[in-house]
């Protein structure tokens, strides 16, 4: 059987790792998380004080993309793929919400941006990966055999984002994270390289109302039928 790729795209806070570390799982795929990859390189621009409070020098931060290498490695205790840069598990520093709030600018930068889609191509280039971010199907995987794009709606998406926030410890409201959201979907929506947008040919699942289960139920219902459409075809 020929081995599929599997592109996920949509906004923040759309269970859109959820469930493409879930299809992973269930079909012993490679789980790539791209966010992940623009996140770290955010956390090393700030750790070499390149970035600070929101204000960096672009010339700066493209000359450190020669000083990043950013990787992906299972962990078989937590059963998780997490994230190394230049050597170091970094996956709890890039989730916090100082990331967030500015990672989208940085992944905006035109010259970042082609650094980690030419590494997200290489890692997909035999297929049998599943991918999520903002342009995966669009960009970095523009011939995927399945794209999906996520969506919720903006109220869902915020108390999400809250729970998660509030369980790291953090001092956050409701309103904190709305703004966060809104901030972060016009940047990813409006920026000039590669913005994030529905594939014409994608399949949009609206989780507002599903639960995980479900939602992994419709989306392996979904690259089942795309496994017999293409079998069908020979």
């Amino acid at each position: 059987m020929k081995f599929l790729t599997i592109a996920i795209d949509g906004y923040s806070s759309c269970g859109k790792s959820t469930l493409a570390k879930e299809i992973a799982n269930e079909l012993n795929y490679v789980y790539v998380d791209s966010g992940a990859m623009y996140r770290a390189f955010t956390l090393h621009l700030m750790n070499r004080g390149i970035l600070k409070d929101g204000a960096y020098i672009t010339s700066q931060v493209i000359d450190e993309l020669e000083n990043t290498q950013i990787r992906f490695a299972f962990n078989t205790e937590t059963q998780k793929s997490e994230t190394y840069l230049n050597g170091v598990n970094v996956e709890k520093d890039i989730r916090s919400s100082l990331i967030s709030k500015q990672v989208s600018p940085i992944s905006a930068i035109k010259e970042v941006r082609e650094k980690m889609v030419a590494i997200q191509q290489q890692m997909g280039i035999e297929g049998r990966v599943v991918m999520d971010g903002r342009d995966i199907g669009t960009v970095v995987f523009p011939k995927a055999e399945v794209k999906l794009f996520m969506t919720a709606s903006n109220e869902i998406r915020a108390q999400r984002r809250l729970i998660e926030l509030l369980e790291k410890g953090e001092n956050v409201s409701l309103d904190d994270v709305k703004k966060s959201l809104a901030q972060r979907d016009h940047i990813d929506m409006t920026r000039e390289i590669a913005p994030l947008r529905k594939a014409e040919d994608a399949i949009e699942i609206d989780n507002s109302e599903l639960n995980r289960a479900e939602q992994l139920e419709l989306a392996l219902t979904i690259i089942q039928d795309k496994i017999q459409s293409l079998q069908s075809v020979k």
